[in-house]
C-alpha cells in the first residue's frame, strides 16, 4: 500500500497491536519462546553490565548524579536514579559495545529498548519475573510488528530502528507491566510517536548508543503518561501524517498483523558473538572460515573481495576507521580482524590502538567491498592469494537457531566471559535467578546482585 493511500484506506494497526499487547499472558509463551526470552535477558544483563564501564555511560551518570532525582531504581554500574535515569542509562549502556541482540522484523537491535523500562519498572514496583518475561515478550512483539508495518523503507531513509521502532516497544512493555488495557496502550504508544527519533547517520558515535536509552526511556514515560490519562491519537501508526506516513514510503498492514512463523517473534532472535556492528558478522565469519580451513594468515593474502548487500555501504563501511568505535563499522577492519585471526568477541580488540595499527591497516587497505543483492546478513569473501589461489566463502548469520538449548549454553559462556570479571562471585547467582526467572517472586532479587558493584 502506497503512502498516499493510508488516509483512504485506513487500517487499524494501532488498535490490533494494542489489543495484543494488553491481552498477553505468561501462560501464552511456548517452551522456545520462554527459554529464549530468558536468553535475551541474561545476554542483555552481560552487555550491559560490560557496556557500564564504557565512557558514554561514565557520562550519563554523572549527568544524573548532577541531577540528582528520588532514587527508585538500579542504575547498572552506578547506584540508584529515578525511573527515567535508568531507563536512558542502562538502555544506552547495554548498546554501548553494540554486542547486543538483533531481529530482522524489527531492522534492529529488539532486547535494548525495552528492558531497560520494563526492569526498572519490575524493580520499583517488586513485581515477579512471570511479570517481567510477560511485558517484555510485549514489547518485543509490538516492535516487531511495528518495523515489519514501515520496512524497508524506514531504515533506508536513515533512521535507526532501534530509536524509532524500539520506542514502541519499550512503550508497549511498560503498558503491559503497568497493566493498561487496549485503549490506554494505544495512547502509549502514540505517545511514543510522537517522540520517537534516531537517526543512522550517528553510528560509529555515542549517540547510536544513546538512542537505545532514549527509545527505553521514551516508552517509559508514554506509558506512565498513559496511566495517568495523558490524552493522544490512538491511531498514530496509520494516521495521515503519523508514524507509518512521515518515516516510511511502505505500509504494510498486513505483514504487521500476521502470524510470526514460530509463534513469537523472540523465537526469532538473533544473538551476537562477536563485539561489532551485526552487518559485520557474516563477513568475519566468512574470513575466519577461510583462515581457519585453508590454513592462511595475512601474508598469504594479495587482495580480498568482500560482496555484501547494498545497505551495508550505508551501516559499516567505515573505509579508514581511527577509532575503536569506527572499527565495529568498518568492514574492511573487522574482515582483516578475521583474517588476522584477531578475537573479534573480545572487547578489547575495538580499540583505538588496533585501529590503527599498522599491519591491520596494511591488511585492511588490501580488501574491497563491493554490492550485491543480499540478502542483508549474508556476505561472500573472495581471497587471492600469493601461490595463485582464489578461494571464496559464504556465510548468512541472519538463520535463527534451530537448536533453543545449545543457543542457551553459548549465552551462558558469553555471559560468564563478560560478567564475571567484574561481578565476581556473584555471576553464577545472577545467572542463576535468570534461569529460574519465571519462578522469582520480587524483581528486586535481580538488581540486588549489583547492589555494590561500581563501573
Amino acid at each position: 500500500m502506497s503512502i498516499a493511500s493510508i488516509a483512504e484506506q485506513p487500517q487499524p494497526v494501532t488498535e490490533a497491536l494494542a489489543e495484543r499487547t494488553a491481552g498477553l499472558t505468561f501462560d501464552d509463551l511456548d517452551p522456545d519462546s520462554l527459554a529464549v526470552a530468558k536468553q535475551c535477558l541474561i545476554d542483555w544483563f552481560a552487555v550491559t553490565l560490560a557496556g557500564a564501564r564504557e565512557p558514554l555511560t561514565g557520562m550519563l551518570l554523572a549527568e544524573a548524579a548532577e541531577e540528582g532525582g528520588r532514587e527508585r531504581a538500579t542504575l547498572i554500574g552506578g547506584g540508584k536514579g529515578t525511573l527515567a535515569q535508568a531507563a536512558l542509562i542502562n538502555g544506552a549502556a547495554s548498546h554501548a559495545l553494540d554486542y547486543d541482540d538483533v531481529n530482522q522484523a524489527m531492522g534492529g537491535h529488539p532486547t535494548v529498548p525495552v528492558v531497560p523500562a520494563v526492569l526498572a519498572l519490575a524493580e520499583d514496583g517488586g513485581l515477579s519475573g512471570r511479570d517481567l518475561l510477560t511485558a517484555f515478550v510485549a514489547g518485543y512483539e509490538t516492535e516487531c510488528r511495528v518495523g515489519t508495518l514501515v520496512a524497508p523503507s524506514h531504515y533506508e531513509k536513515g533512521f535507526h530502528a532501534t530509536a524509532t521502532v524500539g520506542s514502541f516497544g519499550a512503550a508497549a512493555g511498560a503498558a503491559r507491566l503497568l497493566g493498561l488495557d487496549t485503549e490506554g496502550t494505544a495512547r502509549a504508544m502514540g505517545i511514543a510517536a510522537t517522540q520517537a527519533a534516531g537517526l543512522k547517520s550517528q553510528f560509529g558515535t555515542m549517540c547510536k548508543p544513546l538512542h537505545a536509552g532514549k527509545a527505553a526511556s521514551n516508552g517509559l514515560l508514554a506509558a506512565k503518561l498513559a496511566a495517568r490519562g495523558f490524552t493522544s491519537r490512538p491511531d498514530m501508526l496509520e494516521t495521515a501524517q503519523g508514524f507509518a506516513a512521515t518515516q516510511s514510503d511502505e505500509f504494510r498492514a498486513d505483514r504487521a498483523l500476521e502470524a510470526a512463523r514460530r509463534g513469537f517473534f523472540v523465537r526469532e532472535n538473533l544473538f551476537k558473538y562477536h563485539a561489532a556492528c551485526y552487518l559485520t558478522h557474516s563477513t568475519i565469519e566468512a574470513m575466519g572460515r577461510l583462515r581457519q580451513e585453508h590454513g592462511i594468515g595475512p601474508d598469504d593474502v594479495v587482495a580480498a573481495t568482500l560482496r555484501v548487500d547494498n545497505r551495508h555501504l550505508n551501516v559499516c563501511n567505515i573505509q579508514e576507521p581511527s577509532t575503536g568505535l569506527e572499527v565495529k563499522f568498518s568492514l574492511r577492519h573487522t574482515a582483516a580482524f578475521g583474517l588476522a585471526g584477531e578475537d573479534t568477541a573480545r572487547i578489547e580488540n575495538y580499540s583505538d590502538s588496533n585501529a590503527t595499527r599498522p599491519d591491520l591497516e596494511d591488511l585492511r587497505r588490501r580488501i574491497t567491498v563491493e554490492p550485491s543483492g543480499g540478502p542483508g546478513t549474508l556476505a561472500t569473501a573472495v581471497v587471492e592469494l600469493t601461490d595463485g589461489r582464489k578461494l571464496e566463502e559464504t556465510v548468512d548469520v541472519g538463520v535463527p537457531a534451530e537448536d533453543v538449548a545449545d543457543q542457551g549454553n553459548k549465552i551462558d559462556a558469553k555471559y560468564r566471559s563478560l560478567v564475571e570479571p567484574l561481578l565476581g562471585e556473584a555471576t553464577g547467582p545472577l545467572l542463576d535467578d535468570l534461569h529460574g526467572l519465571e519462578d522469582l517472586a520480587d524483581c528486586r532479587q535481580l538488581t540486588a546482585h549489583l547492589a555494590d558493584w561500581r563501573a
